[in-house]
């Protein structure tokens, strides 16, 4: 077989892949997109129907007015609003110290938050509940917050320290001797040529507060006070689920994730190599 004819079977092979990957990956969204256009008369037909006969949005509508979903929506922007603001600043903060810095214990701590960033969520979901507890943080949003940024900050430290090791250290010592402090070489200097990470950053961060089920079914006792995912869990019945309600609501909860990650995409990927590579 000419090298051509090898190059046109390994080409047709990664493409065949490819699409088949998208197909598998896509047809599921598309199916609940079908879902939540549908009355529930219509969800359990057979043969299934991808195109409805007569879309309706009346579940959207639904969705939104019913089951305090307003309120759980709210919840989960504050929260996750919150989540990612610190979790920026603080994994910022700490990958620049250890780029820069040459301190006691450095390394150690450093492994450890490695060591940290490896261990599954749900080992540490008991001490979590404990610490919680102690500190009167159970049934309140700050309860979530805490968790979610102590869970986070591992993965961006790691990332925004392979991002800030390659900034040149020409620009610091050019800083230095101006006067600037770290401080100001920090927020002057690398916080502004760091956008790709700090995006990088803010979306995975985002993505882990605003997905995240489990600690929240179990510190939220007021209804109150749920967040989407588990606001959305509830709309199952004991022994009857609308589909359509539940994946209308699911529909409207993924829209703030992707526009963040549309808004912020241009920079996702060289983030993701650069602090990968590096770190």
């Amino acid at each position: 077989m000419s090298y051509l004819a090898r190059r046109l079977l390994t080409n047709a092979s990664l493409y065949t892949l490819l699409i088949l990957g998208v197909v598998i990956t896509v047809l599921p969204f598309l199916y609940m997109i079908s879902t939540s256009l549908k009355g529930p008369v219509y969800v359990f037909e057979y043969p299934p129907r991808f195109i409805p006969a007569e879309p309706s949005f009346d579940n959207f509508v639904a969705a939104w007015t019913s089951h305090r979903f307003d309120r759980y929506f709210v919840n989960s922007l504050l929260v996750t609003a919150s989540t990612t603001l610190l979790v920026v600043l603080f994994s910022s903060m700490m990958a620049f110290a250890f780029a820069r810095f040459r301190f006691v214990l450095g390394r150690a701590l450093y492994s450890s938050i490695m060591i940290f960033m490896m261990m599954p969520a749900m080992t540490l979901i008991v001490p979590q509940f404990m610490l919680a507890s102690r500190l009167n943080l159970l049934d309140s949003l700050p309860g979530l917050v805490v968790v979610y940024v102590a869970q986070n900050l591992p993965l961006n430290t790691f990332l925004l320290k392979g991002f800030f090791e390659q900034v040149p250290r020409e620009l610091e010592e050019a800083a230095r001797i101006d006067g600037a402090s770290s401080w100001a070489v920090y927020w002057r200097i690398m916080l502004p040529l760091s956008k790709p990470a700090l995006a990088t950053a803010a979306i995975f961060s985002s993505l882990g507060a605003w997905d995240e089920y489990v600690w929240a079914l179990t510190i939220l006792n007021n209804a109150n006070r749920w967040t989407l995912p588990v606001g959305i869990a509830s709309f199952h019945g004991v022994f009857y689920s609308d589909w359509g309600l539940i994946f209308a609501a699911s529909l409207i909860a993924i829209v703030p994730i992707i526009t963040l990650f549309i808004i912020l995409q241009r920079y996702f990927i060289r983030g993701v190599l650069t602090g990968a590579i590096k770190g």
